[in-house]
């Protein structure tokens, strides 16, 4: 691991002035399990790292006339025990509790989850020149592909791993992204870009831009959501297939619906076809099988990961059964 300067700025203005001047191979670090990672295999070599977590006020829970604000800087640990989500948010507080381990759920941030790489091992390989990292191919096209993308691939396959981003973005959530220039607001969904637009970056996050916070609209009455997610391993393991759903009701029947997956794409994946199945249905696993079915009517799996499609239908059906 080669040598880099360590900054410790006292505001989040500090941060954006300095990224303002425009010095290259600089990169801002929150709970750091994932940018610490990297430059140990040698993926990345910064010249400086910017410590946010000292920055103070910047790590929070609070509930706005309008939405639930959720500083960058708070910990997945601190998200996952918020009573206000275990009681609103469901979706969000099963998310958080099955990040990782324990110890790093103390540690990561939620700005860090949303804005974490890919676990691809073509990409985490430091002799591997994929696509991502400004090569000509994706390695996992025709190597092998057991954990990467049915959905969204061709240029890269490789599978974004964050637990709360599809459940953030089933609860339409947005993000406040601040820079020297300002802030500005985007949906969650939008804060993602698949290869075709920039292969090299999973988010929208310009030079000189940090995500903030993550705002989501209050909880309604007739509203239920759930997270489920599939892994190889009993725990701390990135989802091979998760699925987060997030519905309002009229009587028993679904009224509206969101359904974003994660584990099966480059970013998260909302499944717009199985949303279309599921509106005016009764909560059933049998119905959630069936609208899977039909979402992976686009899916285009490889020679060693078709059987995602079938776990898709199993955890997506048992989601739609958990919103009853």
């Amino acid at each position: 691991m080669s040598g880099f300067q360590y900054g410790k700025p006292a505001s989040l203005e500090e941060v954006t002035a300095f990224l303002a001047q425009g010095q290259p191979n600089v990169h801002v670090m929150a709970g750091g399990t994932d940018l610490l990672g990297e430059i140990k295999e040698g993926l990345i070599a910064p010249e400086v790292v910017i410590d946010l977590k000292a920055i103070p006020g910047h790590a929070y829970i609070k509930k706005d006339p309008d939405a639930i604000a959720i500083g960058a800087l708070t910990t997945v640990a601190d998200l996952a025990e918020e009573t206000m989500i275990r009681q609103d948010y469901r979706v969000l507080h099963e998310a958080a509790k099955v990040v990782a381990s324990p110890q790093l759920r103390n540690m990561g941030t939620v700005g860090g989850n949303l804005c974490q790489r890919p676990r691809c091992w073509y990409y985490r390989n430091a002799e591997t020149v994929c696509s991502k990292k400004g090569g000509g191919r994706c390695f996992a096209e025709k190597g092998r592909n057991k954990y990467h993308a049915i959905f969204g691939g061709g240029i890269c396959y490789a599978v974004y791993p964050s637990d709360l981003a599809p459940a953030l973005i089933s609860l339409e959530a947005k993000a406040v992204i601040a820079s020297a220039k300002g802030e500005r607001v985007v949906a969650l969904g939008d804060f993602y870009a698949p290869p075709i637009v920039n292969v090299r970056r999973e988010n929208i996050l310009a030079p000189g831009e940090v995500l903030k916070e993550v705002r989501i609209p209050l909880h309604r009455p007739n509203e239920k959501s759930t997270y489920l997610k599939f892994i190889e391993r009993g725990s701390w393991d990135f989802a091979v297939v998760s699925v987060a759903a997030k519905a309002s009701f009229s009587g028993s029947a679904i009224q509206t619906i969101r359904v974003v997956c994660g584990g099966v794409a480059p970013v998260p994946w909302r499944l717009k076809a199985a949303e279309d199945a599921l509106r005016g249905s009764k909560p059933t696993e049998a119905v959630g099988r069936q609208a899977a079915v039909k979402a992976l009517a686009n899916a285009r799996p490889l020679e060693e990961n078709a059987y995602k499609a079938d776990i898709l239908k199993t955890v997506l059906g048992r989601a739609v059964a958990a919103l009853a």
